[in-house]
């Protein structure tokens, strides 16, 4: 599953973008550095019952921002994302279709 794909499942499961989930953990102060991963993950399943999976790819993008490494970009492996920086705003907004 690329990490697009984790993103577009999370609102599907819990209804809420990306972004607002982002936010969301922005207003908790799970952003900040000292917060671990295990913290937000645990919130995560708390609140919207996200697996560890999923909780991880939000993860990565409370932590980092939506820019992801281009070792998946234009590859054909299972993870492959088609640009390095993931759509936040929801899948029927998102341009790449």
């Amino acid at each position: 599953m690329s990490f697009q794909a984790y993103l577009d499942k999370i609102e599907e499961k819990t209804g809420r973008t990306p972004r607002a989930l982002v936010e969301q953990a922005k207003e908790l102060g799970y952003d900040a550095p000292d917060v671990k991963a295990g913290v937000i993950c645990d919130w995560l399943k708390a609140d919207y019952d996200l697996g560890r999976g999923h909780a991880m790819a939000l993860v990565h993008v409370i932590k980092n921002g939506p820019g992801i490494s281009d070792k998946h970009v234009g590859s054909t492996g299972t993870h492959r994302d088609p640009s390095n920086v993931l759509w936040l705003d929801g899948k029927a907004t998102n341009p790449a279709g």
